[in-house]
């Protein structure tokens, strides 16, 4: 049964639209995410009326205690594998609904699954219902464990089938089957955004990713926990940029005929974000070793030249100063010594 945490006012549902009315009714699945409840927000300053969809499984409510604030803004509590509230209707639609990382969406790998494709089912059939515009959070795991360096869009991965990342991985290829199908069988304007590692306020102490994992090691002064060598490499995108490649895909005249890498083409090893995190939390953390995690990818580097030829779309916050801005937030969320509990990190 879904609960809605502020008054809702529905939509007829019937799909009517007039076509001369910009867009500006909006469906966030995942909307108390980290990166869901910044896209609420993005979408409330950019004069959306906004409706978050989440189950509270890895959601947070507080990500969303400012937001709910504006009467432009309500949150359904429900689960969308399950058949979505009658009366719906809106002009877009985003699918972040899904656990996304590895500690959270292992926990319970069958209702993963479920969520990437029986929930992108519901969505998908919301948006046909309404003629709505709809799109798909999906993730650079579609590339499993590359061999071919950096990632292009056209790369149709190195994934195992049956691994203990398969629920996430295979969940988020099914999606993306799912979402195409849907635009060739029914004409649905569809929009697929394969995201690369991205950090930033709102990350959970516990998600079990390794930005968040070494800065809260760092600053509780525990050891960093390296798994393998440490010279795997990723690429970090800090949480604004992504969400302005989300609406710069989204806001494109034209839908990509393919999914579309968003992430930071900057490439660190483990070892190299590990000593910047001791640096900037000023930590005694020494480095220790564990044993690298069954199909861990060696390698994570997008190639962005679709985004930056087609949407005009790069990253522009480096680094170093995403990780000064993260450290803040994390400093503020255990010890309360900059701002209030991630409500105010906005």
């Amino acid at each position: 049964m879904s609960k809605v945490i502020k008054v809702l006012k529905l939509g007829s549902g019937n799909g009517q639209r007039d076509p001369h009315q910009k867009p500006n009714r909006a469906l966030v699945a995942g909307g108390a995410g980290f990166l869901g409840s910044h896209l609420c927000e993005r979408l409330l300053r950019d004069g959306y009326e906004v409706v978050a969809i989440d189950n509270f499984h890895t959601g947070k409510r507080y990500n969303l205690s400012v937001l709910l604030r504006d009467p432009r803004f309500t949150c359904i509590e429900h689960d969308i594998v399950d058949p979505l509230p009658a009366g719906l209707a809106f002009d877009e639609i985003y699918n972040l609904a899904c656990p996304a990382s590895p500690p959270h969406y292992q926990a319970d790998p069958i209702h993963t699954f479920k969520t990437s494709v029986l929930g992108s089912l519901n969505l998908l059939e919301l948006a046909r219902r309404n003629n709505a515009k709809i799109f798909q959070a999906s993730t650079s795991e579609i590339y499993g464990d590359p061999i071919v360096h950096p990632q292009p869009e056209s790369y149709f991965g190195n994934v195992n089938t049956h691994g203990p990342r398969s629920c996430y991985d295979e969940g988020k290829r099914s999606a993306e089957t799912l979402f195409f199908d849907y635009s060739r069988t029914y004409g649905l304007d569809i929009r697929v955004a394969r995201i690369f590692n991205t950090y930033g306020r709102r990350m959970q102490p516990d998600d079990g990713r390794v930005v968040s994992n070494f800065i809260v090691q760092a600053l509780r002064g525990k050891d960093l926990t390296v798994y393998g060598s440490g010279l795997q490499t990723r690429s970090f995108c800090y949480a604004d940029d992504l969400i302005e490649g989300f609406m710069r895909l989204m806001n494109a005249p034209h839908a990509p005929a393919h999914p579309v890498n968003l992430g930071n083409p900057g490439e660190f090893t483990i070892m190299e974000l590990a000593t910047l995190v001791v640096a900037y939390t000023n930590s005694r953390s020494k480095i220790v070793h564990r044993p690298l995690p069954i199909d861990d990818p060696k390698q994570r580097k997008p190639d962005i030249s679709f985004a930056r030829n087609n949407l005009g779309w790069e990253p522009k916050i480096c680094l170093a100063q995403g990780l000064a801005h993260t450290v803040d937030y994390f400093d503020a969320l255990l010890y309360g010594s900059r701002m209030i509990k991630g409500a105010a990190a906005s």
